[in-house]
């Protein structure tokens, strides 16, 4: 399962994981945030604990810095590609230069 995440103002990839989880009747997760792509920049706030997340990657502003304008160079927007053979996605996150911050190719699981 994949969540995709918008209206938030800095880039993160988050694992969800049931080994760390306070509730943990459930498959490990992924969620891809991006954004803003033409706003200030601030966040995150602190994940909640419930589903175990661990941040895999963090492009955000500096603790106790917030609403920097675009100049600052931290947005960012998302991009999913999936493979239409082999059904794997794969997810970017990328910044105003097109540049690949964070990559993830996920295959689907077998049934």
């Amino acid at each position: 399962m994949v969540w995709i995440t918008a209206d938030v103002h800095y880039a993160a990839a988050h694992l969800y994981d049931p080994a760390q989880a306070a509730f943990s009747d459930f498959l490990p997760f992924w969620e891809f945030v991006a954004g803003p792509l033409n706003a200030v920049t601030f966040g995150p706030n602190e994940l909640d604990r419930t589903f175990g997340p661990r941040v895999i990657f963090p492009k955000a502003t500096e603790p106790g810095r917030r609403n920097l304008p675009p100049l600052a160079g931290l947005q960012s927007f998302g991009e999913l590609e999936v493979d239409g053979t082999t059904r794997a996605l794969t997810a970017r996150l990328r910044d105003l230069e097109g540049r690949v911050l964070f990559e993830r190719r996920l295959e689907p699981e077998v049934a």
